[in-house]
């Protein structure tokens, strides 16, 4: 995907975020969130609002943070489907930051994203803004998954510990975990007595590390394909055909959504959307099986692609993101698949978030491989 990523950042590094690039940055997270890290639209409107208040949040790119840096990656932890309908109250995640500075012994110098998905492409700007603290121009997947030791810390061997958990009543929670499956697992439960959606503080790291553990350029990147998809819609272009040939990715199928399931459990998000195909695909139909993010595309029984690389749902006529907590019967939408970060196809990456790890017998394929 490096190469591709390359020819996404034509417009040049992000220097700041102003409230005008909001929009293209949360439009283009929701394509990197492969269906989840939650609805962009409440955060984006939490981010402008600090923004507003606080003025521009400066980005550094990774390579200019001091070795010496404590940086502190930001989420929302849950089921998409509650945090749309319970939102955070707003500052939980400063006393998050705070409780880690405290545990950490010196103050939190960077504010870093956790994934590059949607709603949690929004959570650190915010942060960021009502902090004063600068953000890190990268992220911890490049893309979103559903469970907090899919990150490419972890493969670097970075502890999500200590984690801090924070909810709109005013409790912190400090963890210290043997290792990262169990910061998942006691985040987890955390999480869904805290009403299952919780702002999170992780992997706190410096300077040095985070040159060599986080995905580079995925804010510049969100918004290049944000402004890609707006600009190419606002030419009467093909959006999606656009976003598939920039990134090498392939569109899988355009259709009609005849039938979507879903169920909130664990604090997941989960189910399944069947599309039934028209136009040149008229006759075939997809089955898309989802995790918060969506993680298997099989289309008329064939496998099309799987988790890592990224299966993203868009509008059939607007271009933009549908997240899964969003998808809906008799909507008309295009499906498309876009290869993930080089290191997610290693053997160590694929042990972490290949399909076999979530349940699935079958064995990964690039999506460009067809």
């Amino acid at each position: 995907m490096s190469e591709a990523r390359a020819t996404m950042r034509g417009n040049g590094r992000l220097a700041s975020i102003r409230v005008e690039d909001i929009d293209d940055i949360a439009r283009g997270a929701a394509i990197l969130g492969a269906g989840g890290g939650g609805d962009p639209f409440l955060g984006s409107l939490l981010a402008k609002h600090a923004i507003e208040q606080h003025g521009p949040v400066p980005v550094l790119d990774p390579a200019d943070v001091p070795d010496d840096a404590l940086v502190l990656p930001v989420a929302i932890m849950g089921a998409p489907t509650v945090i749309v309908e319970r939102p955070p109250a707003g500052d939980e995640l400063p006393r998050a930051v705070e409780a880690i500075s405290r545990r950490m012994g010196r103050p939190v110098t960077h504010i870093a994203f956790f994934e590059a998905g949607g709603l949690n492409s929004m959570t650190p700007i915010q942060v960021a803004a009502q902090t004063g603290l600068p953000l890190i121009d990268a992220d911890g997947m490049g893309r979103a998954f559903p469970e907090l030791q899919m990150v490419t810390f972890s493969l670097e061997g970075i502890s999500a510990s200590p984690m801090v958990l924070a909810d709109d009543k005013g409790n912190v929670v400090l963890l210290e975990a043997i290792d990262n499956v169990w910061a998942e697992r006691l985040a987890r439960v955390s999480t869904v007595e805290m009403g299952c959606g919780a702002p999170i503080a992780l992997y706190p790291h410096s300077g040095a590390q985070t040159k060599t553990a986080q995905v580079p350029h995925t804010v510049t990147l969100a918004r290049d394909i944000g402004r890609l998809i707006r600009e190419t819609r606002a030419e009467h272009g093909d959006p999606a055909e656009a976003v598939t040939e920039r990134f090498g990715g392939r569109v899988l199928l355009r259709g009609k959504v005849v039938d979507a399931q879903r169920s909130t459990s664990g604090g997941f998000v989960r189910g399944s959307s069947t599309i039934e195909g028209f136009g040149k695909d008229e006759g075939s139909r997809l089955q898309l099986e989802f995790q918060n993010e969506n993680l298997v595309a099989r289309r008329d029984g064939r496998l099309v692609a799987t988790v890592p690389d990224l299966i993203c749902v868009l509008d059939a006529d607007t271009g933009e993101p549908i997240t899964t907590e969003a998808l809906r019967y008799g909507f008309r939408v295009t499906v498309i698949g876009l290869p993930c970060d080089p290191r997610w196809r290693t053997e160590q990456g694929l042990a972490l978030v290949g399909p076999r790890y979530f349940g699935y017998d079958v064995d990964y394929a690039p999506v460009e491989a067809g």
